[in-house]
């Protein structure tokens, strides 16, 4: 059972140097914030340990301490699908039916029960909201979600969830063609280890795709699944890729805990070994063919990370983590480490003690959220197209 995350500051960077800020807010928690969503226009949910869930509407100058979902108050909320300021879906992870989904459509002040993992050996590890069968429209769904798990009896459990549905096994499982590896499951360290994409650069005949990490203590993937649609067939063919990435250090505890993509092509996976948080060997690697092949990154990031994000404003990857924070603007080749500042009455641990991201928003232990104020003024990455 991989699905086992951990710990978990601030960010801001003047021109020429490489400190960094982000501006603290007070939750009014002491929780271990795993999740966080940004809905944007000020909005934001987090989520975290003993049925904590949390959200601001005002950009984050106050965080409102919502209801505990009833049964809740020892589950250990690892994702948070938010909508607006009243609907969200809240995503627990736990051996068997501790893994439960709960809705809510009144800002938090009742929560329904909408879904538990029915097989005793499974455990759900990210939940992406969405139309599944239109997710070429970008349509975001909250009546819709996939949910990743850890492997049953030699298969990777996709679920779907819909309003109104038993929870049941998705389709797709259909199409994950390759066995998984005795023990091969995902981390829930931020909700970060299932992205849904389309993908015309790849082949415009694909309307398509979602991509997963997976892995044991040996070896470490990054499964694509795609599919056509059109009017006539929903889908009409499909297809999946299971890729081993150079992410494995032998040890049940490292691998990738957090994918994205900028665009279609370009991604990167960060991670590690989140029992050494300070060792910084295979904790970042990056792709340039949407996820077919990975190369390990020359300048990795400077310890343990888990959870990565691109701005696109800014041009710029963030990656967190228990020690520090680092970015890159090359695409994940490289990665520096970005410091507080003393000169600026910046905190000694300004850049640590994180779990999730985003953006602009960030969480940690013991309740800390942080938000992103300015920028890094990064160099272009040279020749990248626009996302």
């Amino acid at each position: 059972m991989r699905g086992l995350a951990l710990l978990v500051g601030l960010l801001t960077v003047t021109s020429g140097s490489t400190c960094a800020q982000w501006s603290v807010e007070n939750s009014g928690s002491t929780a271990d914030l795993r999740g966080i969503d940004n809905v944007g226009g000020g909005i934001a949910w987090a989520s975290g340990t003993n049925g904590t869930v949390l959200r601001t509407e005002d950009g984050g100058y106050l965080w409102q301490s919502c209801t505990i979902p009833p049964g809740a108050e020892h589950l250990d909320f690892r994702g948070i699908q938010a909508f607006d300021s009243n609907t969200a879906i809240v995503m627990s992870s736990g051996k068997g039916d501790l893994s439960r989904l709960y809705k809510t459509t009144d800002g938090c002040q009742t929560w329904k029960l909408v879904a538990k993992n029915p097989d005793a050996l499974g455990f759900w590890d990210s939940i992406q909201a969405g139309d599944f069968e239109n997710l070429a429209d970008h349509r975001y769904d909250q009546e819709e979600a996939l949910i990743l798990g850890d492997s049953v009896n030699g298969q990777i459990k996709l679920w779907e969830w819909k309003e109104g549905w038993e929870e049941r096994e998705l389709e797709a499982n259909y199409y994950v063609k390759d066995k998984a590896d005795q023990g091969e499951g995902s981390f829930a360290a931020s909700n970060s280890v299932l992205l849904f994409a389309r993908t015309p650069q790849l082949d415009p005949t694909w309307k398509y795709i979602f991509r997963f990490a997976s892995g044991t203590s040996k070896h470490s993937f990054v499964s694509i699944l795609r599919f056509e649609q059109t009017k006539t067939c929903e889908p009409c063919r499909a297809e999946s890729l299971r890729v081993e990435t150079p992410m494995a250090q032998n040890s049940e505890t490292s691998g990738i805990f957090s994918l994205g993509f900028r665009s279609d092509l370009v991604g990167v996976v960060v991670g590690g070994d989140y029992e050494k948080p300070e060792d910084s060997t295979r904790t970042a690697a990056y792709s340039e063919d949407g996820g077919r092949t990975w190369k390990l990154s020359q300048t990795p990031p400077h310890g343990f990370r888990s959870a990565v994000a691109y701005d696109a404003d800014l041009k710029t990857w963030i990656t967190v983590g228990p020690n520090g924070t680092d970015i890159s603007t090359d695409d994940g080749r490289n990665w520096r480490a970005v410091h507080p500042d003393p000169a600026l009455r910046e905190a000694p641990d300004a850049d640590r003690d994180w779990n999730a991201l985003s953006l602009p928003f960030v969480v940690g232990r013991h309740g800390r959220i942080g938000k992103l104020e300015g920028n890094f003024n990064p160099n272009p990455i040279p020749g990248a197209p626009e996302p």
